[in-house]
């Protein structure tokens, strides 16, 4: 488990080694950076320990009688919840655009219990008198934190809009063995 995945080398090292092996990373290359360079790994790549574990992905041996694991590998990201909210927040770059997003927050966003919204509202324009960016990180500071991305227990709910697909693969990647 590799919890700061960076440019994937435990990635790259546990498959060549035949392991299973599960990156975590908040960065936005992973597609860039690591899907490329484990992609790489597959189609026979031999630098760094490659000599040393013997790899060779035309013959990797088994991994518990899986006789796939050597030739793929899984990518998946977080359903976004408030996440979303952050980004639209951080792109904006009207004052009025902070507003309609203020709008829907109250109505569609987790706001922050500290949060009151009826109060915010009642000074609306002291709002208005800060400045672009300072708008944008009281907008994200009135978010739940908690709720960036979807929870695995808030995942049927009808709010989130989850496919099938994205929720039966969340519910085998937590599958008790």
């Amino acid at each position: 488990m590799d919890f700061h995945l960076g440019s994937g080398t435990t990635a790259s090292v546990a498959h060549k080694m035949n392991r299973r092996y599960i990156g975590v990373e908040q960065m936005d290359y992973i597609q860039d950076i690591v899907a490329k360079r484990l992609q790489m790994v597959i189609e026979g790549e031999q630098g760094g320990c490659s000599k040393a574990v013997g790899w060779n992905p035309q013959n990797p041996g088994l991994l518990d009688g899986d006789k796939y694991a050597h030739n793929s590998f899984v990518y998946c990201e977080l359903a976004q919840a408030n996440q979303r909210l952050v980004d639209e927040i951080m792109e904006a770059t009207q004052p009025n655009q902070l507003q309609k997003i203020w709008a829907m927050l109250q109505d569609k966003g987790f706001l922050s219990y500290k949060v009151t919204p009826k109060m915010i509202n009642e000074h609306a324009e002291e709002f208005a008198d800060l400045s672009l960016d300072d708008q944008k990180r009281f907008l994200i500071e009135c978010l739940d934190k908690n709720m960036l991305y979807i929870p695995f227990a808030d995942m049927d709910d009808s709010a989130f809009t989850l496919t099938d697909n994205d929720k039966l693969i969340t519910r085998k990647f937590y599958a008790r063995r």
